[in-house]
């Protein structure tokens, strides 16, 4: 049989808009049990809409936590990519009723280490999560040179290539699956932080005998 367009019934039922359909059947309304899919969607035809409906009203917090702007080439690199991803979806994400909003916080001590679970710089948090829980670290030649100690700064591994600056999608993406992911949380948990690593204290140790130096 032929498709044919389907002219929704006056029944007193709100219905959807005319589809076209090669199981229709004279005489049933659009929202009869044989064209019960019209107004019941599947999981997939009603996944979109549902995606919509919990952005809207979402709160995004971003945290940037870092410990020096001024000669870390990481961190910065970290923060200008940072600031280019949100500003690429800053609008798609306001048009769907999803406020952003982006912290940077300098981590200037072993207490704050410890206070906020900062385990390696520079670190980005959505909604109190890593993007990355997995730490993975190198020699940072500025923050050495900054500390006079042998630092390591964060590696980005994303898409089983790894980066001394995130790329711009994988931030986006982290974003986009906090928003628009299964609920009620896309990202995993961090765990709780009993001891600030070795190679953070060294660098705060210099700090505290050098404070000059940043």
């Amino acid at each position: 049989m032929k498709d044919k367009l389907m002219e929704p019934k006056s029944t007193g039922t709100i219905c959807c808009s005319p589809r076209i359909s090669s199981g229709f059947t004279p005489g049933a309304s659009c929202c009869s049990p044989a064209q019960a899919s019209c107004c019941n969607p599947s999981p997939e035809q009603g996944s979109e809409h549902e995606r919509e409906a919990v952005s809207f009203g979402k709160k995004v917090n971003i945290q940037f936590l870092y410990l020096d702007l001024s000669k870390c080439t990481r961190c910065q690199g970290t923060e200008k990519v940072l600031e280019e991803a949100v500003s690429d979806v800053a609008r798609v994400l306001e048009a769907a009723g999803v406020d952003v909003k982006v912290e940077k916080i300098q981590v200037e001590d072993e207490n704050q280490a410890l206070e906020l679970g900062f385990v390696s710089s520079p670190t980005i948090r959505i909604n109190g999560r890593d993007i990355q829980l997995e730490v993975i670290e190198s020699p940072c030649e500025p923050c050495s040179d900054l500390s006079g100690e042998n630092v390591n700064c964060r590696v980005w591994l994303w898409e089983g290539k790894e980066y001394s600056v995130p790329p711009k999608a994988m931030i986006i993406d982290a974003i986009l699956r906090e928003v628009y992911g299964p609920q009620p949380h896309t990202l995993e948990e961090r765990k709780p932080v009993s001891e600030v690593p070795e190679n953070l204290k060294r660098f705060f140790r210099s700090r505290g005998v050098s404070p000059k130096c940043c």
